[in-house]
């Protein structure tokens, strides 16, 4: 182990007392986090469970991202044993609403020698995929050590991520040159991810635009689109981060009074602060999870569901996509064009920087500068139909247009699945 690296476990090991606690503060509002503990330190209650390919996903963004990858696999290798991991109770959530049983589920343990060395000797996979950016020096240099192919797949690395990584200097060099390739998303995320250390860099695109719209979900859009009012206004704001509501409901008296407004929340441990809001203020709200009819009163329902987003996306005229109102990066655009829904984005997208200026280009997308601004245009935008169809064919041309990552991806790893499979093979 360098030097560094030890000084890294050694400071780390500092936090080791408190981290339970911390899972138990934070199970006060999603229960998930008191579920399974023993997994964030490389504990399990049965014997070794080998997988051929293990994915790691961090949280929900993440996980959905993976479902491309995770058919693509099963598609390939017939039978194939999948572990995925996360380090949120949100993404463990979406892994089991979206693959069932399909895959076995853990919790990544912290990055402590010991907990990492038991994971891998746990589950002892062929081929490790880390989705985006999770860069974590003992569970990769562990995963060298085993002569563990590990690729970090569907790579981003915004300019303010690249600039707090090159504070740890060597770490981070030595952390990246640890990995066997990397699949960058964009040819800036590869030129950062090279200036940092990484070798094996490959654009490979999002996988998330190879994400498929579950038929399901469609269907569950039209029946919400029903209770809302067929011929009633509706716009989303969705994947809201904190602060951000606060703005829209200050802005929200601009809105004629029969259009509807779907709040989405980006984290579910923030929906009652988000009812709170509006509470406060005395705006008329129904909670989705009630399932109740929609009153004509109600000026906003507040989406506090698990695994909707495309039913959100498919059942509105209009979609905003939060995080990007305030310097927080923005999120994931994508699944609103895949549905033909129009998008407005705030000024602060650096996360998906690519994608949000090729979809305002290609007229699938519209920025705003603040909430003003944005309750303007969506009011302007639910009162001129064309403009709204110009927007939705374009919004499905773009995402169709951008596909195959999800091939280019295995093609970068396909020799390792070759000998994964040669290997079931032989028995």
């Amino acid at each position: 182990m360098s030097w560094r690296r030890s000084l890294y476990s050694a400071l780390s090991v500092v936090v080791l007392p408190i981290i339970p606690l911390r899972l138990w503060w934070r199970g006060r509002r999603e229960a998930g986090y008191r579920r399974h503990i023993g997994e964030r330190f490389g504990r399990y209650p049965s014997a070794r469970e080998p997988v051929d390919v293990w994915i790691h996903a961090v949280s929900a963004g993440e996980t959905r991202a993976a479902a491309p990858l995770v058919r693509a696999l099963r598609e390939r290798m017939p039978g194939v044993k999948l572990l995925l991991t996360h380090m949120t109770a949100t993404g463990r959530e979406t892994g089991a609403a979206l693959f069932g049983s399909e895959v076995h589920q853990a919790y990544l343990p912290y990055d402590f020698p010991f907990a990492v060395r038991r994971f891998l000797a746990h589950f002892q996979p062929g081929l490790g995929l880390i989705m985006e950016t999770e860069l974590w020096p003992n569970l990769i240099a562990e995963a060298r050590s085993r002569k563990l192919p590990l690729y970090l797949v569907n790579a981003r690395l915004s300019a303010r991520s690249a600039q707090r990584y090159a504070r740890l200097g060597a770490l981070t060099r030595e952390t990246l040159a640890a990995l066997s390739g990397v699949a960058a998303q964009t040819m800036e995320d590869a030129q950062r991810l090279r200036s940092l250390g990484a070798d094996n860099v490959s654009v490979t695109g999002s996988v998330k635009f190879d994400v498929e719209v579950p038929p399901a979900m469609l269907q569950r859009g039209e029946t919400l689109r029903q209770a809302m009012g067929r011929d009633r206004p509706v716009w989303l704001a969705a994947t809201t981060r904190e602060g951000e509501e606060a703005l829209l409901l200050d802005a929200l008296g601009a809105l004629p009074e029969s259009v509807l407004t779907v709040i989405v929340p980006r984290h579910p441990q923030r929906f009652a602060d988000v009812a709170d809001l509006l509470a406060k203020r005395g705006i008329a709200f129904q909670r989705r999870s009630e399932q109740a009819a929609l009153r004509a009163t109600t000026r906003v329902l507040l989406g506090d569901s698990m695994g909707e987003m495309f039913a959100y996306y498919a059942a509105v005229d209009v979609a905003f996509v939060g995080g990007s109102l305030l310097p927080l990066g923005g999120h994931n655009l994508l699944e609103a064009c895949a549905v033909g829904t129009p998008v407005l984005l705030g000024p602060h997208t650096f996360n998906f920087a690519q994608a949000s200026e090729e979809a305002v280009e290609a007229g699938a997308a519209l920025r705003v500068r603040n909430a003003d601004e944005l309750i303007a245009t969506v009011v302007r935008l639910l009162r001129t139909s064309d403009e709204r169809a110009r927007m939705a064919s374009a919004g499905r041309a773009f995402y169709g247009a951008q596909g195959g990552a999800t091939r280019r991806t295995l093609a970068l790893v396909a020799p390792t699945l070759e000998r994964l499979s040669r290997s079931r093979a032989s028995g």
